[in-house]
């Protein structure tokens, strides 16, 4: 059940940071309702993770680096400081 209940807060997280970075970007383009393009963000974002997720699962179970690895958090870069 903690499983699950962290999947669903870090998804409701990635598509509220995905559909916020849009709606800038779709309030300077004319012609695209903001909240279409920020659920069109966030649900394609959702669908990555998704998608990374059941990849991981084929083998029957997800461990906490598989998960991590789908949204990113074992991937992700750190940025080089600046002196």
């Amino acid at each position: 059940m903690k499983k699950i209940q962290d999947l669903a807060q870090r998804i409701m997280a990635l598509f509220l940071s995905s559909a916020l970075a849009i709606i800038t970007g779709s309030a300077l383009i004319g012609g695209i309702p903001v909240w279409k393009s920020a659920a069109l963000a966030g649900f394609t974002a959702i669908a990555k993770v998704v998608e990374s997720l059941a990849k991981a699962s084929i083998d029957g179970s997800l461990t906490k680096s598989e998960i991590d690895g789908a949204f990113g958090g074992s991937t992700a870069k750190k940025s080089p400081k600046i002196r």
